[in-house]
């Protein structure tokens, strides 16, 4: 009998160093893990938005040693009637007005300021598309016909074989793909896993074998298609999306603060949210989008690309939101208004012909209600008509 529990005190003694070493060996998987089930909590949310970095593996996107552009400070107005109320039912974060490239309006809430580097989540998708326009017109993309495999050929026999590069564009991939942020079983969340346990998204994406219609048959807002985006861009360049941004939009903008991807476990940039800059310098970009490409005397994104992909021409239902190559347009929009748009109440808002960009981050837990989006470009709207 002492035998046997002296065995089994020696068995339970190694059990709990082998427990030790793993979490020592897994403590930053781990970590990161935790951080992503807490990440959308109702008393971490704000903090967590602006300090992404504390919780996934990050690629820098240095702002360059070059002087930063300069934002200036326009005449203030007072914002419409019910602003005050939205602000505090959306969790806005921060919201900044501008017109005819001066700021008009610039407050910060929640606790957050000014130097606070914001999860864009989904607007990261329309920083890719002014990219990707970028190469092609380079003669790095030879066509948006071409299949996505000529590029990515890891993609090759997966649900992505078959799909062209605008396809993926348009959100049209036809690739089956639950995209249900409240779903802890959602391929979004599965994906969101993989980030956090330094997996490889490529390889989730070459996972895929499913497509629910035929490509270019139907809209469905899929973010792996972003991803897709990416592996194209990478494949087609040979370099990496983190330093082809740097180098064609980050730096030439003049931001005040470096940016930063979170990345996966290869160091590939999660292009499809994974973007992280001050609200100031997503008002940056914003404003050389608002100047059809132009920014400091510089012609940074083709102006004819800019035109076609803020364009509805997607397979969108009739009567619904509009999307065009990475840009949703609104319900009734007019020429010339169009928006980037991410979970939980980030946006970048574009009123071409009043000149006004209005930029919003927030920790909105109720993002999905009904209504909401619409509320929320009605809101923009008052906004520019209001100046």
């Amino acid at each position: 009998m002492r035998s046997l529990l002296k065995w089994m005190l020696r068995v339970a003694l190694m059990l709990a160093l082998a427990a030790i070493v793993v979490g020592v060996w897994k403590r930053e998987e781990i970590q990161r893990l935790l951080a992503v089930n807490s990440l959308f909590s109702e008393e971490k949310i704000v903090h967590n938005f602006s300090h992404m970095d504390e919780a996934f593996l990050t690629v820098a996107l240095p702002r360059g040693n070059g002087p930063t552009s300069k934002l200036p400070y326009g005449v203030g107005f007072d914002l419409p009637e019910g602003t005050d109320q939205w602000i505090e039912d959306r969790a806005v974060t921060s919201l900044l007005v501008m017109q005819d490239g001066d700021i008009r309006f610039e407050e910060y809430y929640l606790g957050t300021g000014p130097d606070d580097r914001r999860i864009s989540w989904s607007v990261a998708k329309s920083y890719l598309s002014a990219l990707f326009g970028i190469l092609l017109a380079e003669g790095a993309i030879g066509s948006l016909d071409d299949p996505v495999v000529q590029y990515a050929p890891k993609l090759a026999g997966t649900a992505y074989d078959g799909a062209t590069v605008r396809n993926v564009l348009n959100m049209a991939s036809g690739v089956t793909f639950n995209e249900d942020y409240f779903d802890p079983n959602s391929d979004i969340n599965r994906m969101g896993r993989v980030v956090a346990l330094g997996g490889e998204l490529d390889d989730f994406a070459a996972s895929l074998q499913d497509i629910f219609v035929e490509p270019g048959a139907q809209w469905q807002y899929v973010s792996i298609d972003t991803h897709v985006i990416g592996m194209v861009i990478r494949g087609a360049t040979g370099r990496s999306v983190s330093d082809l941004l740097t180098e064609k939009i980050v730096q030439p903008l003049g931001l005040e603060h470096d940016g930063y991807y979170v990345a996966d476990g290869a160091g590939v940039a999660f292009v499809l949210g994974g973007l992280n800059f001050t609200t100031r310098d997503f008002a940056r970009f914003g404003q050389m989008i608002l100047q059809n490409g132009t920014y400091g005397g510089q012609q940074l994104v083709p102006a004819d690309w800019i035109a076609e992909s803020v364009l509805p021409s997607a397979p969108t239902q009739a009567g619904k939101i509009g999307y065009g190559y990475q840009w949703w347009i609104p319900v009734g929009a007019h020429e010339g208004e169009f928006l980037a748009r991410g979970v939980y109440g980030q946006y970048i808002y574009f009123d071409q012909p009043r000149g006004v960009l209005i930029v919003t981050t927030g920790a909105d837990r109720k993002f999905r209600d009904d209504g909401v989006n619409e509320a929320n470009v009605e809101m923009f709207r008052s906004i520019a008509q209001s100046l």
